[in-house]
C-alpha cells in the first residue's frame, strides 16, 4: 500500500519539474518541419534522444497525469 509519504514524495518530485501542462509535439503529426519535442507550459522545449513517440507522449502526459492520480487517491483515501 502507498503510504502518505510515499504520496508526498511523488508529489513534489512532480511539481518540482517544469512547469505543466507539457505538450508533446510530434514531426509529420503535430507539425512538419523540426525535431520531436515536449513544450513545458513556460515555454521550453525538451528534446529526448531514443525515446519512441508513444514514449514521448507518455512522459509529457506523465507531468499532468500524476497529478491527477495523487489527488484520486488522496481523495479516496479520505473516505477510508
Amino acid at each position: 500500500m502507498i503510504t502518505d509519504s510515499d504520496l508526498e514524495l511523488i508529489y513534489n518530485r512532480c511539481i518540482s519539474a517544469s512547469a505543466g501542462p507539457w505538450l508533446s509535439f510530434i514531426e509529420g503529426r503535430d507539425h512538419e518541419c523540426g525535431s520531436n519535442f515536449i513544450r513545458t507550459a513556460d515555454g521550453k522545449d525538451i528534446e529526448l534522444i531514443g525515446a519512441t513517440d508513444a514514449d514521448q507522449d507518455f512522459i509529457a502526459s506523465a507531468r499532468q497525469d500524476i497529478i491527477l492520480l495523487i489527488n484520486e487517491i488522496k481523495d479516496l483515501k479520505s473516505k477510508i
